[in-house]
């Protein structure tokens, strides 16, 4: 019987943590990323969170946005989280975001050939869909190759083949680009469910 497999440290959070990130130009910065979290569990307790970047370059641009039910923890997130991540690392867009509370967050799809979120926000809407999902795949980062370098980060992966982001209908511009995880090969639109985070 094979041995039990434990994670030693402390259980930060558990939930979903699905991308996007787009380009224009394949070889160019991304033009528009799009992070979305559902946590279960977490020191600020359960919420939503939506962190948007329609002009990544700019700080204190209007588009860039932080749609979230739970503030303290959005902000969390942000700080410890998606500022270390390998799109969003050291991005202007990062500085001044928007905060706005959201009135309802909807999925949709069967997360088997396609998955949407769909955000509602006061007169704001925004769409984020994953096409062409592929087979999901479990991994577990160690702590070096995890984006913070502090975590074991075990999760449920599916690659897509296209994604987009709408904002109130008007599609934002670019596709993802082909990238590498745990040796599949995916896109930088993916959905990630199931995952934790371990403070190693």
């Amino acid at each position: 019987m094979a041995e039990t497999m434990l994670f030693p440290g402390l259980v930060e959070w558990s939930g979903e943590n699905p991308g996007i990130s787009l380009k224009t130009d394949p070889d160019g910065p991304f033009t528009a990323l799009a992070s979305f979290f559902r946590v279960v569990l977490s020191p600020h307790g359960r919420g939503h969170a939506l962190v948007l970047l329609d002009s990544p370059q700019q700080a204190d641009a209007p588009g860039n946005i932080c749609l979230t039910d739970n503030e303290p923890l959005a902000r969390w997130l942000i700080a410890e989280y998606v500022s270390h991540f390998a799109a969003w690392r050291g991005l202007p867009g990062l500085a001044g975001l928007r905060f706005q509370p959201i009135d309802s967050v909807t999925p949709e799809g069967d997360a088997v050939t396609s998955y949407a979120e769909v955000i509602r926000a006061g007169s704001t809407t925004v769409r984020l869909g994953w096409t062409g999902l592929g087979a999901p795949f479990c991994f577990a980062h160690p702590p070096e190759r995890s984006s913070t370098g502090r975590h074991y980060m075990p999760s449920v992966f599916l690659g897509c083949e296209a994604a987009t982001i709408e904002i109130d209908g008007r599609a934002l511009p670019g596709k993802p680009v082909p990238r590498e995880v745990a040796g599949h090969r995916i896109s930088t639109a993916m959905l990630a469910f199931s995952e934790t985070w371990i403070r190693a």
